[in-house]
């Protein structure tokens, strides 16, 4: 496993772990004999696109995508030609009515550029399996991160969507930083409290108040 950027640095001693290594060879032979999402070599995408040093705001999913095509390694992400699955149609419904941005591009790149860093609990899923790579190790990897981001001096932003991610606020210590909690943007509890929240007005103002450039929640196709 070959991390890009200071995450590196910052997770060196974690990619040794024993755990991990197990998880790795596990991986390894789920991708030779299933089919699995994301790509391989899209794993770790959101690690590659937003460095730790650059992390301002964490959004967290619990489980990639788990139909063709959709996966490519940012929680919520799908490449720009796939239709929108239904839980980012309600967060770019949310987008809209809270700073009028409509986007029908479900490509989140341009966020990850910005800072915003796109991670699931569980990094990787068998086809039409949800959950299936429950308990392998992913769990703790991503705990590890979330420490090491609370851990950094200056003030983030951390969004937790649904009662799985939520459990994820006793990591998050750290009086400096935001955690903005609520439903899962799903269908089955969007309108449980999720639509009207404002989470991205809040995330830059939070930003701007702590003299950050806001995030563009733009954004574009490039078909």
């Amino acid at each position: 496993m070959n991390l890009k950027n200071d995450w590196q640095i910052h997770l060196k001693s974690e990619i040794h772990q024993p755990y991990f290594l197990e998880l790795m060879d596990f991986i390894h032979e789920e991708y030779q004999n299933f089919t699995i999402y994301p790509q391989y070599n899209h794993i770790f995408k959101a690690l590659e696109l937003t460095s730790y040093h650059d992390s301002r705001v964490l959004i967290l999913g619990q489980d990639p995508y788990h139909q063709p095509g959709q996966a490519m390694g940012l929680a919520f992400s799908v490449p720009d030609e796939i239709a929108l699955p239904p839980s980012l149609k309600n967060i770019f419904k949310e987008l809209k009515n809270d700073i009028g941005i409509d986007n029908t591009c479900g490509d989140l790149s341009s966020w990850a550029k910005q800072g915003v860093l796109l991670i699931n609990s569980i990094w990787t899923v068998r086809h039409s399996q949800p959950l299936s790579h429950k308990d392998r190790g992913w769990e703790k990897f991503t705990d590890k991160i979330i420490s090491l981001l609370n851990d950094k001096s200056d003030p983030m932003v951390f969004v937790l969507w649904g009662s799985y991610a939520r459990t994820k606020k006793k990591l998050i210590t750290n009086k400096r930083h935001l955690i903005i909690e609520n439903v899962h943007p799903s269908p089955l509890s969007s309108y449980r409290g999720f639509f009207g929240s404002k989470p991205f007005s809040q995330i830059n103002r939070f930003l701007m108040d702590n003299n950050y450039n806001p995030i563009k929640f733009s954004t574009r196709s490039t078909s």
